[in-house]
């Protein structure tokens, strides 16, 4: 007997899909701290970082997936590393060229992606294992849902912090500024906020899942 697969997912969207929510970088497996925490005083920078290793996770996705028949094992991590820094080269003389006010407030983090665990762990166990279609649904997926989960930690921080969101004034010049949410505690809090928001949710799912179960 055929199973019905009528409302299941195509392999294609259920690639793409699942560093939304199911794998999403921060919120499920907690990866790339390092910049979530220290750019996302804003919106903006937010955004632009987010762009920026999304940018570089889908190009050296579909390097890597084209090459990995070609590299030895011995030196494949080295090889990655490289692919990785090739692009970040990139990004970052792009950054430069768009806004210098821009490229200063990202700084130093921007050669950090380098050795951002989120690229190259989806280099080294997703794109050197799969077909370069896969590798960039895959590199898609994950980029974007960074860039979400940076979005919402940007937003609050500038929001509480400044006022603002994307630099538009919300409140007026009498807000009372919550300093602490541009300090790198505030990126702390925001981080646990909403990793205490996602988990809550996926918990009563998880229970209203169970329940449905057991009353069928």
């Amino acid at each position: 007997m055929v199973p019905n697969n009528k409302h299941a997912l195509p392999s294609g969207t259920d690639e793409f899909l699942k560093g939304f929510w199911k794998q999403n970088p921060v919120f499920v497996q907690v990866l790339g701290m390092c910049p979530v925490l220290a750019v996302s005083n804003t919106a903006e920078n937010a955004l632009a970082m987010g762009l920026a290793t999304s940018f570089v996770l889908l190009m050296s996705n579909i390097v890597v997936s084209s090459i990995r028949g070609f590299v030895p094992k011995q030196v494949r991590i080295v090889t990655f590393i490289l692919v990785i820094a090739t692009f970040v080269t990139i990004v970052d003389y792009l950054i430069q060229a768009i806004s210098l006010e821009l490229h200063k407030a990202l700084g130093a983090f921007i050669s950090l992606i380098v050795v951002n665990c989120l690229i190259l762990g989806r280099a080294e166990a997703f794109a050197s294992k799969n077909g370069v279609l896969r590798s960039i649904l895959d590199g898609l997926g994950m980029g974007v849902g960074f860039t979400i989960a940076l979005l919402c930690l940007g937003a609050v921080r500038e929001i509480f912090g400044y006022g603002s969101l994307f630099g538009l004034e919300l409140f007026g010049q009498h807000y009372q500024k919550w300093v602490v949410m541009v300090l790198p505690a505030g990126g702390f809090f925001t981080l646990a906020g909403w990793l205490l928001l996602f988990n809550w949710y996926e918990t009563a799912r998880a229970r209203r899942k169970t329940l449905k179960e057991a009353v069928a």
